[in-house]
């Protein structure tokens, strides 16, 4: 465990290192793998709130991105959306990127990638399921303006994010709120994994020592959560 080894520790906040050493004995050993995940989880919640979140506007033209050369390196990468990315998209769309990924050993789906987010967010009942809760770090933080209210954090996090081969150890605060996602990852995942994003094209770019890889988004399952929320807002609306 890389915390318990003394690494990792200066991502955390000054309080979590403070309460850190009390939740070692009460802490939950975790085996974290690269492979094949052996669960997947879905929806932990039952209501949704998906406008409740900021969404970050879809850009309906191309985009290139050039990452340039670093001594030593022979080649130089270029990270590019065309048209042809759009394939089989529902357009017109106003649809948030929300992708699948690997946390630990599981398949953790329905989260959304936010660029408009300063921090990474995963919901409490996730780890519950996961049985990770005796691994949260206790901390106080007030999270302002999330779900359009300010919420205390029930404490942070770090995990193994696992996407497309490429592994980060990742801070996350811990919400236990009523949101349309499992996992929000925000600005600071996507800047450490050097992420190129297209709400429009509905797709997540990056650079890997072995090319480019991808992540797509997946439009249906967004749209069936507006379609929800939407139904959602007109029973309140009758009901008064």
């Amino acid at each position: 465990m890389l915390l318990k080894n003394g690494y990792l520790r200066e991502f955390l906040s000054d309080c979590a290192k403070n309460n850190y050493g009390r939740s070692q004995d009460n802490a939950e050993q975790s085996k974290t793998a690269i492979g094949s995940p052996w669960m997947t989880i879905n929806m932990i919640f039952e209501r949704n709130k998906v406008n409740g979140v900021t969404f970050s506007a879809a850009k309906k033209r191309k985009i290139s991105v050039t990452h340039g050369k670093r001594i030593g390196e022979a080649t130089e990468d270029d990270i590019t959306f065309t048209k042809e990315d759009a394939d089989g998209l529902l357009l017109p769309h106003n649809n948030a990127l929300v992708i699948s990924i690997n946390i630990l050993d599981f398949k953790i789906k329905r989260v959304l990638v936010d660029p408009g987010s300063t921090t990474n967010i995963i919901q409490w009942g996730v780890l519950k399921q996961a049985k990770l809760t005796a691994n949260i770090i206790p901390v106080t933080k007030l999270l302002a303006g999330f779900n359009l209210t300010s919420i205390i954090i029930r404490g942070e996090n770090l995990l193994p994010t696992h996407a497309e081969g490429v592994a980060k150890t990742t801070l996350f605060e811990v919400v236990d709120s009523d949101m349309g996602y499992n996992v929000i990852l925000g600005r600071t995942w996507i800047h450490e994994m050097k992420d190129v994003t297209s709400t429009y094209h509905q797709l997540l770019k990056f650079l890997t020592p072995k090319g480019v890889k991808q992540i797509r988004g997946g439009q249906p399952t967004t749209r069936k959560m507006n379609a929800v929320t939407i139904s959602s807002s007109k029973g309140k609306e009758t009901s008064k």
